[in-house]
């Protein structure tokens, strides 16, 4: 998006992983962020490493308070005077066979991966709409678009995503609001070490996947490709994609794929 380096941009889940590499590739192309998390220290540092400081306002957001969504809309619109794009990233895995889990833990999943997304969405689209158009970004998951074991409650509220912004793309493309769901595979972050276990408390180690998985940097340049191309959906990271276009031609064969790679 370098060439339209105007852009007022609002991206949560800013403190590590992908949101951080996401702030640190947008903000050296010159647009205006605001940077949101749980985390308000880890913004703030996050903010320090960013090629134009000036130019990145930190605005805190916890996605399991939906009663506080119009309220930090507000707080956001005001701060630039408007959005252009809002970059929904924030959001929490799980590493649990299904009969291990809690049904608080699948809640919890819904409610921050889904629901607070949502939430926060449906609050800003009047905004979208009042300037004459908008781009909300979703950051979903390999898991949105097919499943694999110890992950049922991420791939519910992943696939709940697609079924949601798919359905505001069409009632909401006559008022110029866009629609980009990102799709990543395998990245270099925290998301397996923060990952809710059966019982809800986090699974704080890596697996090998993850590991070797691609680099967040490389990751955000190509996902920022995605969003200046306003494509619908973009499949991003390694062999894994390929994942998608199996299961359209020969479902019982990805099922038999996933099920022999024994990923954790």
């Amino acid at each position: 998006m370098r060439a339209n380096a105007n852009k007022i941009i609002w991206l949560t889940g800013a403190s590590s992983g992908i949101g951080e590499s996401l702030a640190y590739e947008l903000n050296y192309q010159g647009h205006k962020l605001i940077i949101s998390a749980r985390n308000k220290e880890q913004l703030k540092k996050v903010k320090e490493k960013c090629k134009y400081p000036q130019k990145v306002a930190i605005l805190p957001l916890d996605l399991e308070d939906l009663t506080s969504m119009r309220n930090i809309v507000k707080t956001a619109i005001s701060i630039y005077g408007r959005l252009d794009i809002l970059i929904n990233n924030a959001g929490l895995s799980q590493r649990s066979l299904i009969i291990e889990t809690n049904l608080e833990v699948f809640k919890k999943l819904m409610l921050v991966n889904y629901l607070g997304t949502v939430a926060l969405s449906k609050e800003v689209l009047p905004h979208f709409i009042t300037n004459g158009g908008g781009h909300f970004v979703v950051v979903s998951s390999l898991m949105g678009k097919f499943g694999s074991p110890y992950r049922s409650g991420y791939c519910g509220a992943k696939h709940a995503l697609h079924g949601f912004f798919d359905v505001l793309r069409m009632e909401h493309e006559k008022d110029g609001v866009d629609v980009t769901i990102i799709c990543p595979g395998f990245i270099q972050t925290n998301v397996a070490i923060n990952a809710l276990t059966g019982d809800g408390s986090s699974q704080k180690r890596n697996d090998s996947a993850t590991e070797n998985g691609m680099s967040p940097d490389k990751f955000a340049r190509k996902m920022i490709r995605a969003i200046h191309r306003k494509k619908f959906e973009a499949y991003i990271g390694g062999k894994e994609i390929s994942g998608i276009y199996v299961k359209r031609i020969f479902p019982k064969l990805l099922h038999k794929i996933v099920l022999r790679s024994k990923v954790r």
